[in-house]
């Protein structure tokens, strides 16, 4: 199954040719929620060789807590959020649930950087979490103190 996606106004187009992602999550650190208008980020992270986007990105980036250079994409027409590229994992790609069309069946399974979610927000516990930067998708879980 390919995945599609489309900002609100269509001039921002993707397709995505992995099967599945390689982690779904749900992010709550600040430069998140700055991003999402006060709540968390909901994504699905692809190997970058199978995101392929049309249409023009407007870009802005920051230093992260990990060290990394974290760069948001957007449709510089509408603002949809798109996807976002950290500089230590180049070979991913962090697509917004929300961009992808309906119906990809995708739901958050890891909930990340819970230490900086505000007092109100609803964090399912069921789900793995994190308090701050996670593991690597892909790579070995270990036990958090």
């Amino acid at each position: 199954m390919a995945f599609t996606g489309r900002c609100a106004c269509g001039a921002v187009t993707a397709t995505i040719s992995a099967r599945e992602p390689v982690a779904v999550r749900q992010c709550w650190c600040r430069q998140c929620q700055q991003a999402a208008a006060g709540g968390s980020t909901n994504n699905a992270v692809f190997p970058a060789e199978s995101v392929t986007v049309s249409g023009a990105l407007g870009s802005f980036g920051y230093v992260a807590p990990s060290g990394n250079t974290l760069t948001q994409f957007f449709c510089p027409q509408c603002g949809t959020g798109v996807m976002a590229q950290s500089s230590g994992r180049m070979h991913l790609r962090t697509v917004r649930l929300g961009f992808l069309d309906p119906g990809h069946g995708l739901e958050p399974d890891t909930v990340i950087w819970t230490d900086e979610a505000p007092a109100w927000a609803q964090v399912d516990r069921r789900d793995a979490s994190y308090s701050g930067q996670p593991p690597a998708p892909g790579q070995p879980v270990a036990e958090q103190a």
